[in-house]
């Protein structure tokens, strides 16, 4: 134990040797120094252990390296995000727009209000409309097996991989060219359309686990396929198709390529998404960050900070939910 406290001791301070001599900077560079450094002290350290420990501890030491590197640029990234984003991060910014402020004035004016409540009010919308949609997927799937089952996989499989901004296009090739006009109700179908594949195959995973005793059991007691799924199998698994809403809804909240080609933004609140422009989070962000200065760059940074705090949650939500026993 204590071998090992001395060896990365020795490694932090080796860390910040190498970002002096070296083109490494910053707390990244630093840490990519101690981890190298610590790297070969560990493996100097083994080679005067027998064989079979020598090798034990080189994998433990590659396997602690995949984690180490793995979960260090996730942690520099949510770093960055928090020590820039919490600049701006004032009551104002929840409950102002931009109507009357630009972006470069004051951080103590306006706000993104309105694009957080453009971004609850089409990720809403995207909900009510793939919700039901991915859940009977799952049932045709897992249920019904149907002659269209292969199809109706392969195609959700499909729409997994699809890029976003296919999806915007789509959307807007034909709802805003047949509406003539950016509306939030095509960036809520462009969510959708990004929506649906996580929650029907998620769906499809969570009623996979309903035994089918269960299903037996519903049907000795008369009851038919239709009833025993809507009474039996699907209640059993609510847990797990709450999980699956929340996890779409994660998906989809961040997303900005299809927005800007569905609904576009705007600098005030808009609560009736057939109106026209309808502003979000994404799009925000992005509009703060192409204006450029000092302080439209740190509302963008907040605006970020704000959208993983939202996509954190969801996450969280989805795990209480998902480690509830699904029968």
């Amino acid at each position: 134990m204590r071998a090992g406290i001395g060896r990365a001791a020795i490694a932090v301070g080796l860390g910040g040797v190498l970002v002096l001599l070296t083109g490494l900077a910053g707390p990244d560079g630093w840490a990519l120094g101690t981890f190298l450094a610590f790297l070969v002290l560990t493996v100097g350290a083994t080679l005067r252990s027998d064989g079979k420990t020598r090798k034990d501890a080189v994998v433990q030491l590659l396997i602690s390296a995949a984690a180490f590197l793995a979960f260090v640029p996730w942690l520099s990234i949510l770093a960055t995000v928090a020590v820039k984003g919490i600049v701006a991060l004032r009551p104002n910014f929840f409950v102002s727009d931009m109507r009357i402020s630009s972006p470069d004035d004051d951080l103590g004016l306006g706000g993104a209000g309105h694009a957080i409540l453009g971004s609850l009010i089409m990720v809403a919308i995207a909900t009510f409309v793939t919700l039901p949609l991915g859940i009977l997927t799952g049932i045709y799937i897992t249920e019904i097996r149907g002659r269209l089952t292969f199809l109706v996989r392969f195609i959700v499989q499909s729409m997994a991989g699809v890029p976003s901004v296919v999806a915007g296009l789509f959307i807007f090739t034909t709802v805003v060219r047949s509406m003539g006009t950016y509306s939030g109700l095509a960036g809520s179908l462009a969510l959708a359309v990004l929506m649906l594949p996580t929650v029907s195959r998620t769906a499809e995973e969570v009623l996979k686990l309903v035994p089918s005793e269960l299903r037996s059991a519903g049907y000795a007691l008369g009851a038919r396929q239709w009833r025993t799924t809507l009474m039996v199998v699907v209640p059993t698994v609510r847990a797990g198709l709450i999980t699956a809403a929340i996890l779409g809804v994660a998906r989809i909240i961040g997303e900005t390529a299809p927005l800007l080609l569905t609904s576009l933004n705007t600098n005030n609140f808009a609560f009736n998404p057939l109106s026209g422009t309808l502003a979000s989070l994404p799009t925000y962000i992005f509009s703060m960050f192409v204006y450029g200065t000092e302080y439209s760059t740190a509302r963008a940074w907040t605006g970020a900070l704000v959208l993983m705090a939202l996509v954190l949650a969801f996450f969280v939500l989805a795990r209480r939910f998902g480690s509830r026993k699904a029968v």
